[in-house]
């Protein structure tokens, strides 16, 4: 074999080489970050506006599977309760237990503990709430409404419950962190800045952003290394054509 042959060889091998190795690696964080979201989340379809704007009638989004016991203020959260019909519902968490929650200051804000809570993520420039209310939180239990709050039956609904509205924390089976339909509306779904200075401040964003990052570089290392492989061959065969010619 001559030394152009072997050259053309050796590109070409270290093309497929190359090009295995990128699949390889795609495939692995491809299939591993599917695996990892399916291991971690749950998709949900929410059936009405009682979230919105933050979260609309028709959304899928995905929750992270949590214990009761890691919720925070302010948190959206899946919940099953046997006094809520027992389906899941998708609602914030205001209040945990030992809160006492009320509506509305002369501002038209809700009242956490006798201080007052900026909620920008609310339907409408209207108060809190529609309607008054008073509840203390009874502990190991949560309080909590919909961002709709004129369109939105929540604790408010169940203030004459043994509970005071409240749901316990064990029925939470999920804590979204994200809409994933329709596309226009894809987001994280963030931790309102105004819990964060009550005590237990708010939680921490689950990994989905790492885990579309694997998802999204591992498909980019499939299809780039497909491509790469499908040049490499063709080069090689170029080049051994070549070669005939002029041998």
């Amino acid at each position: 074999m001559s030394a152009v042959e072997r050259g053309v060889d050796g590109h070409g091998r270290a093309g497929r080489v190359l090009s295995g190795l990128a699949v390889a690696v795609g495939c692995l964080l491809f299939l591993g970050g599917f695996g990892w979201a399916a291991l971690l989340y749950r998709p949900y379809t929410v059936p009405t506006d009682s979230m919105a704007p933050t979260i609309g009638r028709g959304d899928r989004i995905l929750a992270q599977r949590i214990d009761g016991g890691e919720v925070r203020r302010g948190d959206v959260v899946v919940f099953e309760d046997e006094v809520w019909a027992n389906v899941p519902m998708v609602k914030r968490v205001v209040g945990v237990g030992g809160d006492h929650i009320e509506c509305c200051d002369k501002q038209g804000r809700l009242m956490i503990n006798g201080k007052p809570v900026e909620e920008p993520y609310l339907e409408g420039s209207g108060p809190a709430s529609p309607t008054g209310f008073s509840a203390t939180v009874p502990e190991g239990r949560l309080f909590l409404l919909g961002d709709h709050r004129s369109d939105s039956l929540d604790s408010r609904s169940h203030m004459t419950d043994a509970g005071q509205g409240t749901v316990p924390r064990d029925a939470v089976r999920a804590r979204v962190d994200a809409t994933a339909w329709p596309v226009s509306g894809w987001g994280m779904i963030e931790r309102p800045g105004a819990f964060a200075a009550l005590p237990g401040g708010t939680s921490r964003p689950g990994p989905l952003p790492l885990i579309t990052t694997c998802v999204v570089v591992g498909a980019v290392l499939i299809l780039g290394g497909a491509a790469v492989g499908a040049l490499a061959q063709r080069a090689a065969r170029g080049g051994k054509a070549a070669v005939a010619t002029h041998g």
